[in-house]
């Protein structure tokens, strides 16, 4: 599991380090935030972008026009489209790539880091050829690297816009210093600044899931949303979904509490509730008749939540766990199921007790009239 793992790479080879110069390896919405952040907080910062057009528009225009337009970003940060210029006499990685490209990015910078140079995970989701975490891959791909996570409920238009943020940044706490030495405080005293607060946790397992599942469970909200549901049936998707991230959580070898904090409800509130959220606003326009196809066509951003209910409902299942919100979004997504026939089958499962400790399963008093009173709602 990936929290026993990241006990084996706990920092320690550079402690009392300053990460002076960062690199940030992907220039999408988050990854020019984070550069933008990273300056702000007095870092040297280099900004890795696979498109062409992105380092243009920041060169000419000092501004991410593609990803985060109206956003100057500052002259200091150097961008390119070279990856090795970029990280060469890096301090410090950040990895902000779709998390379907993990793999291939890490196997490419473990050929251009030193050893010893930490990466931060900052994409949110799980693989879904292998059902594996950002940070299983990391391991593999980059056997022995400092790793964190960096998670929370931010916008990136937010967070470059200045306003007050807080995120949670997880490493192993491992070692004679303890939570005080471990590459996650040092992380979070690089990023720091008046208005962007890291918190430290050691559990990354923990972190990681909140980030991957909230993105399935917006999509279920701007659904609900988008048939003309309310604040009634957005509440109950949140709370149920957290206990669905939670089991998660537990399986991975991560922490439930961890789940109840910033990386965790406070993301999953976070991107239910508005439509800045990508997944959330892709969710209101299928809740609203349109198609996926039609969505997401020509779209610049990933919509991560698209691929994440696939591979967390596949992983859900190799270990044996319900996620009833997240499959009934994979039914929509994947096999082309009905909206409202989904949403009834979730409304009609079995009455069930919150308490985990209490097993129970009632049928449903109400179960024969559920679809039609749902296409009655609809209408």
């Amino acid at each position: 599991m990936a929290a026993d793992r990241s006990e084996k790479r706990a920092y320690g080879a550079t402690r009392g380090f300053e990460f002076t110069d960062v690199a940030v390896i992907g220039a999408g919405a988050w990854g020019t935030a984070l550069a933008i952040n990273a300056a702000r907080a007095g870092r040297r910062v280099r900004l890795w972008a696979r498109e062409p057009e992105v380092v243009a528009t920041i060169r000419h225009n000092g501004e991410n026009t593609p990803f985060l337009p109206d956003r100057p970003v500052p002259a200091a940060i150097a961008v390119s489209n070279d990856m090795a210029a970029t990280v060469r006499d890096a301090h410090l990685v950040l990895l902000v790539v779709p998390s379907q490209f993990i793999r291939q990015i890490a196997a490419r910078l473990e050929q251009l880091l030193p050893s010893g140079v930490p990466v931060v995970i900052c994409a949110k989701g799980i693989e879904r050829d292998s059902g594996k975490m950002m940070s299983d891959i990391i391991a593999e791909e980059m056997p022995d690297r400092p790793l964190a996570a960096l998670s929370g409920p931010t916008f990136a238009e937010e967070v470059a816009a200045d306003l007050p943020t807080a995120v949670a940044v997880a490493s192993a706490c491992a070692g004679e210093g303890g939570a005080e030495s471990s590459l996650a405080a040092h992380v979070a005293l690089a990023l720091g600044t008046a208005t962007f607060r890291p918190y430290v946790s050691d559990d990354v397992a923990g972190v990681e899931v909140g980030g991957a599942v909230k993105n399935v469970l917006a999509i279920a909200c701007g659904i609900a949303t988008g048939m003309g549901f309310r604040s009634n049936t957005r509440a109950a998707l949140i709370t149920r979904g957290l206990e669905e991230m939670k089991c998660l959580a537990d399986a991975l070898g991560g922490r439930r509490e961890t789940v109840t904090g910033l990386a965790g409800i406070g993301d999953l509130m976070l991107t239910c509730s508005s439509e800045q959220s990508r997944n959330m606003s892709f969710g209101l326009a299928l809740g609203r008749g349109r198609s996926r196809a039609e969505i997401l066509d020509g779209k610049a951003q990933v919509v991560e939540g698209v691929v994440n209910a696939v591979a967390v409902t596949d992983l859900a299942r190799r270990l044996g766990i319900e996620m009833p919100i997240c499959e009934a979004v994979r039914t929509v997504l994947e096999d082309g199921a009905d909206i409202t026939e989904s949403l009834a089958a979730l409304l009609g499962r079995p009455l069930r007790a919150e308490p985990r400790a209490i097993d129970l399963a009632l049928p449903h008093p109400a179960s024969d009239d559920i679809e039609a009173r749902v296409e009655a709602l609809t209408r």
